[in-house]
């Protein structure tokens, strides 16, 4: 069973680890003023579950046994056994009290940590595209098509940074531009729909660039997302278009979920194929389809949009809330395992 908080406070050494598809990644926090320390990255297909991984590839190079650990995960966490959506592993939080010696284990969402980061970002973080400017003290969002289409915001209330996680990556796409009525009709739909995540994404981006090549009446086939990015660098015409389409798209979902939070404090870019389309990013066309939101194109404009360069976003959050819990307010019914001696 899981027991629920008895105080935000967490024993240190704090473990944070986002659990990733492919990789695991870990750091150390030893005190709420302490430096973090960054433990590295390991597969997880070369290990059966997550304790053997803090146990092969995070203890034997520190002398510190955590005695918490904070983790965050890719999916909603509903109970004890926790399966992680693209990787073999379960987290058992009560398997792992007991095979590392922990006081208590936490797990987020991923894009709730990643949430989590957001107020600290400063310098060479974040990189700004298009006008507006970050009102302190006001709602942030973060966005970030990878593998899915992650989403969460960041709410200011009562002097609390509220972390909210949700599935805003499913919100429906329609077409908006005459050129978008005429790819529409191309788009291989899932569940009857067309929804973000089916086109802004790993997966979705060859299904986008599938009915480009058809809108354009020329054979083009890409298995994957760089084969796009990469031929779009060779102005391929067809890897070019999706990638047009692709954040003009972007730039209009960004937009929506910025307006349902209101989200004066910035929204921010995140995820693996961020990084790989900056040149499309700022040339335009996604800082348009952000603001074309009439009547509001005004308070748009206003709001900023940036791309996150920081290289660990998840940690950087999972650390921030290890070194200070009281200035987040994060639910955490269902998501906090204690030790039965940490009980008394």
């Amino acid at each position: 069973m899981s027991f629920p908080a008895i105080s935000n406070s967490f024993a240190y050494p704090v473990l944070v680890a986002d659990i990733g598809g492919t990789n695991a990644r870990f750091a150390l926090v030893d005190g709420p003023d302490a430096p973090t320390r960054m433990c590295g990255k390991t597969a997880t297909a070369g290990h059966p579950d997550i304790s053997s991984a803090i146990r092969n590839a995070v203890l034997p190079g520190t002398n510190f046994t955590p005695r918490t650990a904070i983790i965050a995960v890719a999916g909603p966490v509903t109970g004890d056994v926790i399966p992680l959506t693209n990787a073999a592993w379960v987290i058992e939080p009560l398997k792992m009290i007991a095979d590392l010696g922990l006081q208590q284990v936490v797990v987020l969402n991923d894009f709730e940590a990643q949430a989590l980061a957001l107020p600290a970002y400063s310098g060479n973080d974040v990189e700004q595209i298009g006008p507006g400017a970050i009102r302190e003290a006001t709602a942030k969002f973060v966005l970030g098509p990878g593998t899915g289409l992650g989403a969460a915001a960041m709410i200011h209330a009562s002097d609390t940074w509220v972390p909210v996680p949700g599935e805003g990556g499913h919100v429906e796409l329609g077409p908006v531009t005459p050129e978008d009525f005429e790819i529409w009709p191309h788009i291989e739909r899932v569940g009857g729909r067309i929804g973000a995540e089916q086109l802004l994404s790993g997966t979705g981006l060859p299904r986008l660039a599938r009915a480009v090549a058809r809108h354009m009446r020329t054979e083009r086939t890409f298995e994957t997302p760089s084969s796009i990015t990469a031929a779009a660098q060779d102005n391929d015409p067809v890897a070019v278009k999706t990638l047009e389409v692709f954040v003009r798209c972007l730039g209009r979902v960004a937009g929506d979920l910025a307006l349902t939070v209101l989200a004066r404090g910035g929204v921010y870019l995140t995820g693996g194929i961020t990084p790989r389309i900056t040149r499309f990013l700022t040339d335009g066309g996604f800082r348009a389809a952000f603001e074309a939101k009439a009547p509001h194109e005004a308070l748009m404009a206003k709001i900023p949009t940036f791309i996150v360069r920081h290289p660990n976003p998840a940690l950087e959050g999972l650390v921030a809330f290890a070194k200070m819990p009281d200035a987040f307010a994060v639910d955490m019914q269902g998501r906090h395992w204690r030790s039965a001696a940490s009980q008394t």
